[in-house]
C-alpha cells in the first residue's frame, strides 16, 4: 500500500525528470546550475525524498522556457501535497490547515486531504453515506458518532471541523470540480434522524446548483451495478494525467492505485455507473421529493 504523499513524490519526480530530459540536461548539469549536489536531483526524481516549493521553483527556472505557465503552477501546487506532513518553523510556511490536527487524524486521512486539496477534479461513487464534501454539520456529526462510537465529544467536534474545513475546495479559486454518483440507499438511510436527514437532503439540492458540482443518483431500479464492489474516488490533475490516482477506503486503511490499467478500469467503471444514474436534474428532483417526505 502506498500513501498519498509517496505517490505524489514519485509521480512528481517522474515529471521533473521528463522536463530535465526535454531540456537536454544531465542530472549533473542541472544540479550544477541549481547549485546542488547531483544526489539531490536523484533523490527528487526517484521520489525518495520530499521536495520544497522553493526547490521546485529553482528546478523549473533551470529548465526554462519548456515549462509552460500552467505546468509551472500545477507542479508548484503538487509539491505541497507531495511533501507530506510539515514540521514547520512556527511561521506557517509549508504548512496546511490539516497539519494542526496531526494528533487527531490518522496518516491515511491526512494523505487523502492533501490529495483532495491539490486535485483539479474528483469523481466519486458512494454507497452508504453522503460524501464528506457535501455533508451538513449535523449530518457529519451523526456519521462521525456512528462510525466512531464512544469517541469523546471534543474529538467528535474536531473531526466535524475537519470535515467542514475540507469543503472549502469547492469554493476555492479555481474550485475543485466534483462529480458524485450516490446510490439511492445514501438518500434513504436515516442517519441522525428525520430532521437531520431532511436538512442534509435539502443541502444536496442546493449544492448541486453549483456549476462545479455534478450530482447524480443511482436508483434502486438499476439493480446490480459495478459500484457494488465498493465506493471509490478518482482524483485528477490536469496537464499531468499520470498524476491521477484512485483511492479506495477500507475500515483501517486506504489504498492508492496509480497504475495506468487501474486508472483506466476505474474511469471506465465510473462512466458506466454515471450512465446508469439519473441525470442531474432528475436526481435533484428525487432528492427534493425525499426531503419533503422526510
Amino acid at each position: 500500500m502506498q500513501h498519498g504523499p509517496t505517490v505524489r513524490r514519485r509521480k512528481l519526480g517522474e515529471e521533473l525528470r521528463a522536463l530535465r530530459d526535454r531540456s537536454g540536461l544531465t542530472s549533473g548539469e542541472a544540479a550544477r546550475i541549481a547549485g546542488w549536489h547531483q544526489s539531490k536531483i536523484s533523490r527528487i526524481e526517484t521520489g525518495r525524498s520530499g521536495v520544497k516549493a522553493e526547490d521546485i521553483r529553482v528546478l523549473l527556472d533551470v529548465y526554462g522556457e519548456i515549462v509552460s505557465p500552467q505546468q509551472r503552477a500545477l507542479l508548484e501546487a503538487l509539491s505541497a501535497s507531495a511533501s507530506g506532513p510539515a514540521t514547520g518553523d512556527g511561521t506557517g510556511r509549508g504548512r496546511h490547515w490539516w497539519h494542526d490536527y496531526r494528533g487527531l487524524l490518522p496518516q491515511e486521512y491526512r494523505d487523502f486531504i492533501s490529495l483532495e486539496a491539490g486535485a483539479r477534479s474528483a469523481r466519486t461513487v458512494e454507497l452508504s453515506v453522503v460524501p464528506g464534501l457535501l455533508q451538513t454539520p449535523r449530518y457529519a456529526r451523526a456519521v462521525t458518532r456512528a462510525a466512531l462510537g464512544g469517541l469523546p465529544e471534543p474529538k467528535v467536534d474536531a473531526l466535524v471541523e475537519v470535515r467542514l474545513a475540507r469543503q472549502a475546495v469547492l469554493r476555492s479559486d479555481p474550485p475543485l470540480e466534483l462529480s458524485a454518483v450516490l446510490d439511492e440507499a445514501v438518500l434513504r438511510r436515516q442517519i441522525g434522524g428525520a430532521g437531520v436527514m431532511a436538512e442534509q437532503l435539502r443541502h444536496l439540492v442546493e449544492v448541486a446548483r453549483l456549476p462545479q458540482v455534478s450530482l447524480q443518483v443511482l436508483p434502486f431500479s438499476v439493480g446490480g451495478h459495478l459500484g457494488l464492489t465498493g465506493p471509490f474516488v478518482i482524483f485528477s490533475f490536469p496537464n499531468i494525467a499520470d498524476l491521477d490516482v484512485v483511492v479506495l477506503d477500507h475500515l483501517t486503511s486506504s489504498l492508492y492505485l496509480e497504475r495506468k490499467e487501474d486508472l483506466e478500469a476505474y474511469s471506465a467503471a465510473f462512466r458506466t455507473i454515471q450512465a446508469h444514474a439519473l441525470p442531474p436534474r432528475d436526481s435533484s428532483g428525487l432528492i427534493g421529493s425525499l426531503a419533503d417526505d422526510a
